[in-house]
């Protein structure tokens, strides 16, 4: 079973983030991803960063994740 810890590793792992925090029961996660490889992009282009970062994870371990995912300066503006 996957916990919140397993699933921030799985993102830090694929994604450099300045902030990271996963919290779930072990089939439906949310997630407060900060990083800078999403300045300039959509939040589609986002999420997908994070999904690129699971792979297959995503498909078979975890069930639903719910995302936030901010660039550092979003991240500081709602006092980080």
């Amino acid at each position: 079973m996957v916990t919140p810890d397993t699933l921030r590793s799985y993102i830090a792992d694929g994604l450099e983030c300045e902030h990271l925090e996963v919290a779930g029961d072990g089939r439906h996660f949310e997630a407060l991803i900060v990083s800078k490889h999403f300045e300039g992009k959509r939040l589609l282009e986002r999420h997908q960063l994070v999904y690129a970062a699971l792979g297959d994870r995503m498909r078979e371990e975890v069930h639903a994740l719910s995302m936030n995912t901010l660039t550092p300066e979003e991240f500081a503006d709602r006092g980080g």
